[in-house]
């Protein structure tokens, strides 16, 4: 259902029914640890793609920022150039 490389690859599913009796499948809620991180500062232009570029040489790593953060809107932690953010150490 997912990619080797998607944050979701290793969740259990669950299937829902609709109000119209549609059955949906749907991801289990991921449990988010507390992974060590250290700090890194936007610049103006970052996207979490880039940052994960440079941080990690791969851009589809990005979501491994957002839940090093606790930014509702993952996107929004690039609007500001100057904000330090965290970003996770290698596993």
């Amino acid at each position: 259902m997912f990619g080797n490389d998607s944050r979701y690859k290793n969740l259990p599913t669950v299937t829902l029914g609709t109000e119209n009796g549609e059955a949906v499948a749907a991801v289990k809620l991921r449990v988010l640890g507390q992974p060590r991180s250290r700090p890194a500062m936007v610049t103006q232009g970052d996207q979490l793609d880039v940052i994960s570029q440079r941080r990690f040489k791969s851009a589809t790593r990005y979501w491994h920022i957002a839940d090093a953060n606790s930014e509702l809107e993952a996107n929004s932690l690039t609007d500001e150039a100057g904000r330090m953010i965290q970003t996770p150490e290698e596993r």
